[in-house]
């Protein structure tokens, strides 16, 4: 996988890219990042549980930064780097 310019797009694509979907017997779809523990999405159809897991995967990480939890690196994406700017709060 080519990585992004842009760190957290790529680190949902990157994370996405390993997601794992199973059909259940009801006909519906769960879809799971084993990386990204706790990351699990449903949906009527394939499309359906595919972008309900990429809005759970952006809310996770997002609320993973604001509490400073540590994310998993994924390929070459480290979110739990120090930044090297002035944090939004401070201006």
């Amino acid at each position: 996988m080519k990585k992004s310019e842009f760190i957290l797009t790529g680190y949902i694509e990157s994370a996405l890219a390993d997601a794992e979907y199973d059909k259940l017997e009801d006909g519906t779809f769960c879809g799971t990042i084993p990386s990204c523990q706790g990351v699990i999405a449903f949906g009527k159809s394939l499309r359906q549980c595919e972008n309900e897991l990429q809005s759970v995967l952006e809310e996770w990480v997002l609320l993973g930064l604001q509490l400073g939890h540590p994310l998993p690196v994924l390929s070459q994406y480290n979110l739990n780097c120090e930044s090297h700017y002035e944090s939004m709060a401070t201006l």
